[in-house]
């Protein structure tokens, strides 16, 4: 039997649980005066501000940033379909990271309490550490994958010496119509939350895995 050209794909996934977390949350402050609305904002954000310097500074809180306070107005309608008087607003965002899971839904539950502040959304991430480590991993799987795939084809037509032409990412070993897809690509974790009937904390957190994965497409020669 001649030269057979084999071409395969081999992909791969792990799960791994998340490291830290970072926690996005709104304080925001409207009235009928811009002024007023300024030192509302200003006066609901600064225990925020002034807890998390105090968390920072015990350890729990690795670190946070802040936005400049944003400042609009807007004109409602009403429900006769006239113009009323302007509506002023302020709002201002936070980032804070978190490595402990458990401090993060006591504070969680203590600052959505607070007047004007709007807990967004958490993002779970790994540590560049651990994520440029699985990276490495899940894509040298993937190449196995597509070498294991390979001999096992080569073996069905009688084949046993397979030699590798040529590796690439999904979409770029030939040209294809589909949009290329990144590998590995890390998919972030989404957060559940649960609400406590009883004492604290009054929000429970729990992420869901982060799942990094790889594919690759591998064209071999078997003889």
């Amino acid at each position: 039997m001649s030269d057979v050209v084999i071409t395969v794909r081999g992909e791969h996934e792990i799960r791994i649980a998340p490291e830290r977390a970072i926690a996005h949350l709104t304080i925001r402050a409207e009235g009928q005066e811009r002024g007023a609305v300024v030192e509302r904002m200003a006066a609901l954000t600064e225990p925020v501000r002034d807890d998390l310097v105090a968390r920072k500074t015990a350890g729990t809180v690795p670190e946070w940033t802040s936005q400049r306070v944003s400042v609009w107005s807007e004109r409602p309608w009403n429900n006769e379909g006239k113009r009323l008087a302007p509506v002023h607003y302020a709002s201002v965002d936070f980032s804070v990271t978190f490595t402990d899971f458990t401090v993060l839904s006591w504070w969680a539950g203590e600052v959505a309490e607070r007047e004007g502040v709007q807990l967004g959304w958490i993002e779970w991430l790994l540590t560049p550490g651990t994520r440029a480590q699985t990276e490495k991993d899940v894509a040298t799987q993937a190449v196995g994958v597509a070498v294991a795939r390979a001999e096992a084809y080569a073996g069905a037509l009688g084949l046993s010496n397979v030699t590798a032409l040529e590796l690439a990412d999904v979409g770029l070993l030939t040209r294809q119509e589909q949009s290329p897809a990144p590998a590995p690509r890390m998919m972030m974790a989404k957060a559940a939350y649960a609400a406590d009937a009883g004492g604290a904390p009054a929000v429970q957190l729990q992420p869901e895995d982060i799942v990094v994965s790889a594919a690759v497409e591998a064209r071999f020669v078997a003889r």
